[in-house]
């Protein structure tokens, strides 16, 4: 079963996670990059006008992907990681699960965070996606010490 970690971080937290999960799992990495890469003043949670907190607000908010889809043909499993943000996944993961067809593959979702639970994020990309089959990992907050599954 071939197997893709496709991320998005902001920091470089998710990143480390998402490398040490593939190369525990076998699996190939692809990063979900934004067109334009954030600041640390578009970061800034606590700024109600910073560009995360606009996206945020507004469900409806898909920023850019820069660069090529990936070829998800030659996958059966697709696990998904980011950092949490308000409680759910940033808005640029809804841009890569609209922008790619993920019917029939299993959905595994990741997610580093410094205080939000993962079951809200799983539960609202579900309710979202309900044609997908998306099953709820692990918080990877440490170091990845197996599958997630």
């Amino acid at each position: 079963m071939k197997k893709l970690v496709a991320f998005f971080s902001a920091s470089g937290v998710t990143a480390k996670a998402a490398a040490e999960l593939a190369g525990i799992i076998g699996a190939d990495v692809y990063e979900i990059i934004p067109e334009v890469p954030y600041t640390a003043a578009d970061l800034d949670w606590m700024d109600r006008k910073s560009r995360s907190s606009l996206e945020m607000k507004d469900h409806n908010s898909r920023p850019n992907i820069k660069g090529e889809k990936p070829d998800l043909s030659r996958y059966d499993s697709i696990y998904i990681g980011f950092p949490i943000w308000w409680g759910v996944a940033p808005r640029i993961i809804n841009t890569f699960i609209e922008g790619n067809d993920l019917s029939g593959k299993d959905i595994v979702i990741f997610a580093t965070s410094g205080g939000s639970s993962l079951s809200p994020a799983v539960k609202d990309l579900q309710k979202r996606y309900p044609e997908l089959d998306i099953k709820e990992g692990k918080l990877l907050n440490g170091h990845v010490t197996g599958d997630i599954v």
